[in-house]
């Protein structure tokens, strides 16, 4: 392979790191902002809705903008972004302390812009790479954001026993260094050229095929399977099981993010036939989620949680390689096309899993129900809530069964 090309791709893989450190620096830091600075949890759970709707503005911008941006540069100025945005989020505090959250608030908005690019364009640089197995340089790419998470889990874990959660701003300064390395490798490496539709109208006579928008609606379940599990597993594992919190976070996200990075790693590697590889991981999923629900064997709903990981890790950029493959001359737009409908669905249904428990566990109907069971109101609040999202995993089956039977 060319040198300027490996270059790139370790440039691409330490930015998919950034987006791992954008997405779970927050969460990880919760209960640090609550104790120090008494941020209520429904402000701090705002931090992620923003976090994903900047995300998902991004998505949009570039869905039918596409052509109005120089692509290079913009790949090479997203790690400076992140970087800003890490500064702001761990320099405010200090500087304005009477303003914490308004600190935080912004320090995530930039940096999720930064995340929101690369999703959009980070995927299509590798494919934009000469390759002879295409799909598998995707899966590795996406394997990169999964060890990437659990990178993050274990340093910060560590970093907060050993340093106190009072010195967590030295932790955000010290993940500003993964966007500074792929600056540097970013300012050596030449970025391929990528098609981008001419202008807007060019962009929408690809909205008319109904094979993108069963695409879109594919990638869209596949961010709600994995991001429903990722983001419930630990909480779940602690309330509903009665597993330790420091377990349920070790096991509940860091294990689950191993299996995701498992996953994408064997596909990478010795994978092959995308279709099957998406139907039966979505109906493996579909059974993970049954079954962390309906047990009360804390061993057995740990394995499932975990489990899920593995049956969801291709369902994200399995989606992307068949949308890609399809859609050849739509570069950059079908890409940002995917990318928005994976950010709606990582974004919208924990959220409506979260509506769920809460509906559930507030009402008296339901606590009696609860009662019989011998269950608390929110632990079977939880097991409901896991039973709507083995809803959407259920439904990518029958999409990916559709996509493969209409494949020339």
């Amino acid at each position: 392979m060319d040198p300027k090309f490996k270059r790139l791709k370790y440039a691409c893989y330490s930015s998919n790191v950034s987006m791992s450190v954008a997405g779970n620096l927050s969460p990880i830091l919760f209960l640090t902002f609550k104790e120090m600075y008494d941020i209520s949890y429904s402000l701090l759970g705002l931090l992620i809705l923003v976090n994903f709707v900047t995300q998902l503005g991004i998505d949009l911008v570039f869905s039918f903008f596409s052509h109005r941006f120089n692509i290079s540069k913009t790949v090479k100025t997203m790690p400076i972004i992140t970087i800003v945005g890490l500064l702001i989020y761990a320099l405010w505090p200090s500087v304005f302390p009477n303003s914490v959250y308004l600190g935080l608030l912004i320090g995530t908005v930039v940096f999720s812009v930064s995340a929101g690019l690369g999703e959009v364009l980070i995927s299509p640089v590798i494919a934009a790479i000469p390759a002879k197995e295409p799909e598998r340089e995707m899966s590795k790419l996406h394997s990169v954001y999964a060890w990437g998470v659990v990178f993050v889990i274990i340093l910060s874990t560590l970093f907060l026993l050993i340093f106190g959660s009072e010195n967590w701003q030295y932790l955000a300064l010290l993940f500003a260094l993964v966007p500074l390395t792929s600056a540097i490798l970013f300012a050596g490496a030449d970025v391929p050229q990528m098609k981008t539709p001419e202008k807007a109208s060019g962009a929408v006579k690809f909205l008319k095929s109904k094979t993108l928008w069963l695409c879109v609606i594919a990638i869209f379940l596949g961010g709600a399977s994995e991001l429903v599990m990722a983001q419930w597993s630990s909480g779940y594992l602690e309330r509903a099981l009665g597993i330790p919190k420091v377990w349920g976070d070790i096991f509940g996200v860091a294990l689950f993010a191993a299996m995701l990075g498992l996953g994408r790693t064997l596909y990478s590697k010795i994978g092959k036939n995308i279709y099957r590889v998406l139907s039966l991981g979505a109906l493996g999923a579909a059974v993970c989620y049954v079954t962390a629900a309906v047990t009360d064997v804390a061993v057995l709903g740990l394995l499932a949680c975990a489990f899920t990981g593995f049956c969801v890790s291709m369902l994200w950029p399995g989606s992307l390689v068949v949308a890609s493959d399809r859609f050849k001359s739509g570069g950059v737009f079908i890409f940002a096309m995917m990318a928005a409908g994976g950010d709606l669905g990582a974004s919208v249904v924990p959220q409506l899993v979260g509506i769920v428990t809460d509906a559930v566990s507030a009402s008296s109907t339901m606590s009696k129900f609860a009662d019989s069971l011998a269950l608390a109101p929110d632990q079977l609040g939880m097991k409901l809530g896991l039973l709507v999202g083995a809803l959407f995993p259920l439904a990518a089956v029958f999409v990916f069964l559709r996509l493969s039977k209409t494949n020339k």
